[in-house]
């Protein structure tokens, strides 16, 4: 599948997904918040029907009051009380407003005015019925007015009885989760709470006003906190968390799976390119060889010692040049094993150094370069593998020489020294075109390759500090690198001595 293709699909998929995942988000929020409104809106109402049943129990109180003191008052014998409303009465049917006795007693002349008397009478009695009633609520209604107010808040809201209010309007309205609470004064403060009452701010708190008749200094708020609220909102929402979490997952898995199929493919185009290369790239040194070998069969070639130092120079640069392509083989195929395999032994670091310098001398000349060697560790001894060790210095110096400068000669430096007792530092060094502050981050990261500006003549795969990288930690050491830009760069390794 071509790269287009590839990118086409993972934008597209990518947009449904993050559309899918943005859509959950903000149908959760707006259940959210609808949730806590519709919380608010039952709790308002759970309060409003506490104080209004506290209101109803201050009326009756003050109406038991005054029904004691009126009994107190007209407790006289019949007949004799304010209004005489036990006296014998003519039996009047409410239906017809005739009287039943008298229908049931033989007629007579003065029927119709004995039933006109006792019609008046009965009109009479309840009038002074009616009118004992509306002078007793009045009475009731100017005390409440005027004294309920003097009577201390928690005796007119109990706390007990306002815990079984608040319990059971909840319980009504479909509220059964735990509660906190507190009666507070407006200008005093809690009057009592609950143990549990300590909001943390007062969005936390639903507060309803008790006794709206009450003078304005003397008012009374009850306060309500409900500790699990969030569970309660979030438990109706599970699912939708649920399937945010999934549609989170199946974004982050789809991500990851693109970015290893991308990196996947550019390997595999990487390692075909790299075979390919190293093809052609062995070509060159075996026909080379073959052709002095072919030259080593002539008796001329054989009888002069010139020709023959020749023959035998080529051979010997050849197989180098073989050696490493076959090693450049080799570091690839080691970022395809987690663990590679080497042999740890005990290794003098200074010559090993000093047989890779004096190899690279010649090269180095070749461009109009020189070398030098510091080799001033008074204790070089190491524990690595010697192939891979030698690898490590000679493609640190093989980047010298292919990054080096053209308005300057090559100038390459290579020390050691023990900056402590159980360190061994390794410094590389050179004069050549730098690498930029934004660059050096990102150095050692595999198939990562610094711009080169115009030159065309370095030739990679970004493997190379890679490979460094990965053998100095293998080998329980640290590298950095320092540079600057058009002013040379610098390659410091530190490595364990063997005790």
């Amino acid at each position: 599948m071509k790269k287009s293709k590839i990118w086409i699909l993972t934008v597209l998929m990518a947009t449904a997904l993050i559309g899918l995942l943005l859509a959950q988000i903000m149908y959760m929020e707006n259940m959210i918040k609808m949730r806590n409104e519709q919380f608010a809106e039952l709790v308002k109402r759970s309060l409003y029907g506490v104080s209004t049943m506290l209101e109803q129990n201050e009326t009756k109180y003050f109406l038991d009051q005054d029904l004691e003191e009126a009994e107190a008052t007209y407790n006289t014998p019949r007949g004799k009380g304010r209004f005489d409303v036990g006296a014998d009465l003519p039996a009047i049917d409410p239906a017809t407003g005739i009287d039943s006795l008298r229908l049931r007693r033989p007629a007579n002349l003065g029927a119709l005015k004995d039933f006109g008397q006792s019609y008046n009478s009965r009109q009479e009695v309840l009038k002074g019925q009616y009118l004992y009633q509306k002078e007793l609520l009045n009475e009731v209604i100017l005390t409440i007015l005027s004294h309920s107010s003097d009577r201390p808040i928690a005796q007119r809201a109990d706390s007990a009885t306002v815990h079984d209010y608040l319990k059971s309007e909840l319980e009504f309205n479909g509220l059964k989760l735990p509660f906190e609470f507190a009666v507070v004064a407006r200008n005093s403060g809690i009057v009592y709470c609950t143990d549990g009452y300590a909001p943390q701010n007062q969005q936390q708190v639903f507060s309803q006003l008790l006794f709206p008749g009450d003078p304005v200094s003397r008012q009374n708020y009850l306060c309500i906190t409900f500790p699990t609220k969030s569970d309660y909102i979030f438990s109706s929402m599970r699912f939708i968390i649920t399937s945010l979490m999934f549609t989170l997952l199946l974004l982050i898995v789809f991500i990851y799976t693109v970015i290893a199929a991308v990196r996947q493919k550019r390997l595999t185009e990487i390692k075909n390119d790299f075979i390919n290369n190293m093809t052609h790239e062995f070509k060159t040194p075996i026909s080379s060889i073959s052709i002095a070998a072919q030259m080593l069969n002539d008796d001329s070639v054989r009888k002069s010692p010139a020709m023959l130092k020749h023959v035998s120079t080529v051979i010997n640069d050849e197989t180098k040049r073989l050696r490493f392509q076959v090693e450049k083989v080799l570091q690839m195929s080691m970022f395809d094993r987690k663990n590679a395999t080497m042999r740890l032994e005990e290794e003098d670091a200074n010559a090993n150094i000093d047989s890779v310098v004096n190899t690279f001398k010649l090269k180095v000349e070749r461009y109009g370069g020189s070398i030098t060697a510091a080799l001033d560790a008074e204790d070089p001894i190491i524990n690595v593998d010697r192939m891979h060790f030698t690898n490590v210095i000679f493609n640190l110096l093989d980047n010298a020489i292919k990054y080096r400068r053209d308005d300057e000669p090559l100038q390459l430096r290579v020390a050691t020294r023990n900056p402590d007792d159980d360190t061994l530092e390794i410094t590389v060094a050179d004069n050549g075109i730098g690498i930029r502050r934004e660059d050096l981050k990102r150095v050692f990261e595999k198939f990562y390759r610094v711009s080169t500006g115009n030159r065309h003549d370095v030739k990679g795969f970004g493997l190379g500090l890679a490979y460094v990288n990965k053998m100095v930690t293998l080998f329980g050491g640290n590298i950095t690198v320092e540079s600057e830009l058009g002013k040379g760069t610098k390659f410091i390794i530190t490595l364990p001595l063997l005790k």
